[in-house]
């Protein structure tokens, strides 16, 4: 037996006695897989790479419980992942989400074929006629199928071309802010070292300050676990009613928050002033940052002052200052741009029109499948509920990219990193004198990266150095889709002399 088979049928084995192996150690690291007791009595299986996976297994650090169900941040899912996809299936966000409605389905499906078991199976002819009443013909349901999947193709569509623009939006923060930078250190005489550090530490700041500001989510509400002269306690805008009967409310007024509108009260926000990004800003600085309604606005508005209080001279004129007050817009543009992404949602008539027809065809669909496939209805009303909720969830969870699906933070880090780097690993090319970029002889980089050269290329190099001919009268043309390669030596002496076999040819003086 395969060791690949051998070790899907012990980790079967494995996973329905789990209990009883929730306290055995772990096994050597030859094995194809581990089982170790995780906090909450969850059973953590961990597949070697050689034998599944073909990655390798956590690690026992802290905090690698969950890595054998998690892939890596940017993991793309290929074929050779599907067993990796079917052990995480229980872990699935999008099952904990659509479990509700796949429940609800599944249930109503199997207490429907069990009634048509029982009336079926009766002796009165009663109950025999309403078992057969309660079979309808599938095509009703399949002439529906095409305007269902148009309506749910339609709302994934308009839900991931969302998250490609948020995707789009966020590109161009982190070149933007790269392009700023890099700016700030070529002009680093004129802005003044002061200048600079301020700009640099408000730039790295922007995409968190951003990211908080798109994604309102308190990860501390009561500071307990923060010291007190680290916490912080962000300021909260107070939410305002808003005049929303022109929309089609029927009350007076309306608020956009979700807190308001699931009735409870805005919570408060605490926020360690030693982590990101609180901690690249001084404390009156802090202060005045943290009291601003939009703080990443309030970051483009201070790096603008700061351009704009410099100088002119030679080397900074208006045209420099302008260059840089039109990056520092980009950035305020990207900020209204994620607004437009996180309060605009998918029209509601629309979203609330599929779900509707989604769900009423699901729920109607046993009465054409209880005749053929009986008890057996309900699995495969399960397993179509499951599939079809889940596209439909999809679409919600990718509407707003910035609630999870996109990868704020390895992108502030990775804008953090440049900008801040800039002054570090990245300061070697600025601060490179011009007698020393003409001692680093470029001249003498050929490029050309083959270890290896055919006989042709050494004939021509030999040709060359013998300086019978200019050099900048050779001419070699390379005839495509042929082996043999023709040279024309396009000097006085060899005017239309050509010659294709470089092996054979002597060009010795």
């Amino acid at each position: 037996m395969a060791p690949t088979k051998r070790s899907l049928i012990f980790a079967s084995a494995c996973l329905s006695s789990a209990s009883a192996l929730s306290c055995a150690p772990p096994v050597s690291g030859s094995a194809p897989f581990t089982i170790r007791p995780v906090r909450r009595s969850r059973i953590q299986l961990e597949f070697s790479a050689s034998a599944i996976f073909n990655r390798p297994a956590s690690s026992g650090a802290p905090g690698a419980e969950t890595e054998a169900y998690l892939p890596q941040a940017n993991h793309r899912h290929s074929a050779k992942d599907w067993v990796y996809n079917i052990a995480s299936m229980p872990h699935s966000s999008i099952l904990r989400d659509i479990r509700n409605p796949v429940l609800s389905v599944l249930g109503w499906s199997t207490l429907l074929s069990i009634v048509h078991r029982v009336f079926m199976s009766s002796s009165s002819h009663v109950w025999r006629s309403l078992a057969t009443h309660m079979q309808v013909g599938a095509t009703a349901h399949s002439f529906l199928v095409s305007s269902l999947g148009l309506l749910l193709v339609f709302r994934t569509n308009s839900a991931y071309q969302r998250f490609a623009e948020g995707r789009r939006i966020w590109e161009r923060i982190l070149s933007e802010t790269r392009n700023l930078s890099r700016m700030m250190k070529l002009y680093s005489k004129n802005l003044g070292d002061d200048r600079v550090a301020r700009m640099t530490q408000l730039l790295a700041a922007f995409p968190y300050l951003l990211r908080h500001h798109i994604r309102p989510r308190c990860l501390e509400c009561n500071g307990k676990n923060i010291p007190a002269k680290h916490r912080m306690l962000l300021p909260e805008p107070l939410v305002e009613p808003v005049e929303t009967r022109h929309e089609g409310d029927k009350t007076n007024g309306g608020s956009t928050s979700p807190d308001v509108i699931n009735g409870g009260q805005m919570s408060q926000c605490w926020v360690d002033k030693r982590q990101l990004p609180w901690s690249l800003f001084p404390e009156a600085a802090l202060a005045k940052c943290a009291d601003a309604r939009n703080r990443p606005l309030w970051t483009c508005d201070r790096i603008g002052r700061e351009i704009t209080s410099v100088a002119y001279d030679d080397n900074w004129t208006s045209r420099e200052r302008l260059t840089m007050l039109s990056k520092v817009e980009k950035l305020s543009n990207a900020v209204g741009e994620c607004e437009r992404i996180h309060q605009t949602a998918v029209p509601l008539n629309y979203a609330r029109h599929s779900l509707r027809s989604l769900t009423m065809w699901l729920f109607t669909l046993p009465f054409a499948l209880i005749k053929d496939y009986g008890l057996m209805t309900g699995p495969i009303m399960g397993a179509t509920a499951w599939l079809l909720f889940g596209v439909y969830q999809i679409g919600h969870s990718i509407e707003d990219p910035f609630q999870g699906t996109l990868r704020l933070s390895v992108l502030c880090d990775a804008i953090r990193k440049d900008v801040l780097g800039a002054a570090t690993d990245r300061d070697t090319a600025y601060s490179v004198k011009e007698g020393e970029i003409q001692d680093e002889d470029w001249s003498s980089v050929t490029g050309d990266t083959s270890s290896s050269t055919t006989s042709i290329d050494r004939t021509v190099k030999s040709l060359l150095e013998l300086e019978k001919y200019d050099p900048e009268l050779v001419m070699i043309a390379e005839k495509p889709r042929n082996t043999k390669k023709t040279v024309v030596l396009n000097t006085s002496e060899l005017m239309e002399e050509k010659v294709e076999n470089w092996a054979s040819a002597d060009y010795s003086p």
